[in-house]
């Protein structure tokens, strides 16, 4: 686990379908530091250029870690994306071909994330996708303690640990 937040974020994508059957995607951020879901995309198709918007906003809200812990998908290989990421500094640290626990982090939050929203709704619209997983998004980082945070929320751990107020992240 890194020591500082922002060091190293996990990135990876999931897939669902509404109830007719169009499929779409989730495109999932997480700081390893103290696990906190910094982004989660929701759309049919998400492209690199996309991952490049989701990024630049994350670079404006937050900043970007130094390392971006990923597999080895189209989206995170396009060249657009990879020299976006050397030209902001944010190394991208490929794990091997079907080894998940690589990255394991994201997974653990794929597997909750899936077993708590998309598993136990029926979406009709991407909308409804969306709005479910931003309040489950504020759940799981201000209201849920982890047991490897020492029972604290993500924000609770990102606040003790890194000398901030809770209030500073208010916007």
């Amino acid at each position: 686990m890194p020591r500082h937040p922002d060091t190293v974020w996990s990135a990876d994508f999931m897939s669902d379908a509404l109830v007719c059957g169009r499929r779409f995607r989730t495109f999932n951020v997480v700081d390893d530091f103290n696990r906190q879901a910094l982004h989660i995309e929701i759309d049919t198709s998400i492209t690199s250029e996309r991952l490049i918007r989701v990024f630049e906003r994350l670079r404006h809200d937050r900043g970007l870690p130094q390392v971006l812990r990923t597999d080895n998908g189209p989206e995170f290989l396009g060249e657009a994306f990879t020299q976006w990421a050397k030209t902001h500094g944010m190394a991208i640290q490929y794990i091997q071909p079907g080894k998940p626990y690589q990255n394991a982090y994201i997974e653990r939050f794929n597997r909750t994330l899936r077993d708590e929203v998309l598993d136990q709704h029926l979406f009709a619209r991407l909308d409804d996708v969306r709005q479910a997983i931003y309040w489950w998004m504020i759940e799981y980082n201000e209201d849920r303690p982890h047991d490897l945070l020492g029972d604290l929320t993500p924000i609770e751990y990102f606040s003790h640990h890194a000398g901030i107020s809770i209030l500073e992240l208010s916007p």
